[in-house]
């Protein structure tokens, strides 16, 4: 037999593998895809109402799978599910009267934080869907929002990654804040330019995208460092209530004390989350709850309402959530930055944005 007859049997040979190969690859994605396309319907339109909307609600919160409901259920079961629980009241009006600050001498004083020489405790939880991370922040005149950009936002900009924000503010600790422009793709105007009304060191930084904000909220700390929660905020009233720093995203949490039971009676899905809070002495609350992972799928709003009760939260509110959870820890010692909660599998590295809330490095 030629050379050339060799070479060509080989080729031929080697042409066929690289299609069955293909073959067979195109055959088990078509056979993943119809059998969750079967298992969603059959959650969707099966006999348990409690499943659907859990379903409903983990889909319809990210921005990348909300049209997926749709495919299954009509649009009038679509939002009767989205606006369960949406007629009840909720305090609109904070008594900031109930946040009582420590000064310095009660702060020196304080048994709870001897064994924490930066003034940030850290502590984590188990629920039966979700592990959460808690950090608490003894003095909240040292939480603010930090920028990715303080000379202006443009998409044209690309927003930060939450570990190169924490290493270029030199700040101590570090959560994200607000939502962002997302046109839904992997382009680096992504997360380049807050969506809504966004105040830094008592000034308004950006005011854009508003109907891109996904769960209506705002939430800040006023010149006396106490916790601003509202369901809307103008320019004028952010003003008006000397806000320094805040930015836009819901739902609110707690109000006075008191669940919002819009949020808690209703219903949401299980998904990573960030949320703010503070407790009466003006101690300061983050909690990320990891999600879409084997260990943890994710935390419902009544979760994280549960969580922040159970830490003396006052007023609190979600942040955004998703793939932009993150939460990040200097520690005092070492000066290292730590990833302290877990990613989604979906993904390798934070998100990039446009705002943070930072940690100023204690004095």
């Amino acid at each position: 037999m030629s050379k050339k007859k060799q070479k060509k049997e080989k080729s031929g040979l080697l042409g066929r593998i690289v299609r069955r190969f293909f073959l067979t690859l195109f055959t088990l994605v078509i056979l993943l895809v119809v059998g969750l396309s079967l298992i969603m319907n059959l959650v969707f339109n099966g006999p348990s109402p409690a499943a659907r909307d859990v379903l409903t609600m983990s889909l319809l919160e990210p921005s990348a799978t909300k049209w997926i409901p749709g495919l299954f259920m009509d649009k009038e079961i679509v939002e009767q599910i989205r606006s369960a629980g949406h007629n009840e009241d909720i305090q609109e009006e904070q008594n900031l009267d109930d946040i009582v600050i420590m000064d310095a001498n009660t702060l020196a004083a304080s048994d709870e934080w001897a064994a924490y020489p930066d003034g940030i405790r850290i502590e984590s939880y188990s629920g039966k869907t979700f592990n959460a991370h808690i950090m608490l922040i003894q003095d909240p005149s040292r939480v603010y929002l930090g920028l990715s950009s303080y000379d202006g936002f443009s998409t044209s900009k690309p927003g930060k990654r939450l570990n190169a924000a924490i290493e270029d503010e030199g700040a101590s600790a570090a959560v994200n804040a607000g939502a962002f422009n997302d046109d839904g793709t992997a382009g680096l105007q992504v997360g380049s330019v807050p969506a809504g009304l966004t105040i830094h060191d008592g000034k308004v930084v950006s005011n854009l995208y508003k109907d891109l904000v996904p769960e209506k909220g705002f939430c800040g700390f006023n010149t006396d460092n106490k916790l601003v929660v509202a369901e809307s905020m103008t320019e004028q009233q952010a003003m008006e209530q000397n806000i320094r720093d805040g930015c836009e995203f819901g739902p609110v949490l707690i109000v006075n004390g008191v669940p919002n039971q819009k949020v808690y009676s209703g219903n949401s899905g299980y998904n990573p989350r960030t949320v703010v809070g503070q407790r009466a002495d003006g101690v300061v609350i983050f909690v990320c709850a990891d999600g879409r992972q084997a260990g943890s799928l994710g935390a419902t709003y009544k979760d994280m309402i549960d969580i922040l009760t159970a830490y003396g939260a006052v007023n609190a509110c979600n942040m955004d959530g998703g793939s932009s959870s993150v939460m990040l820890y200097r520690d005092y010692t070492t000066g290292q930055v730590q990833m302290i909660n877990s990613y989604s599998v979906l993904q390798s590295e934070p998100r990039r944005m446009p705002n943070f809330w930072m940690v100023k490095p204690k004095q």
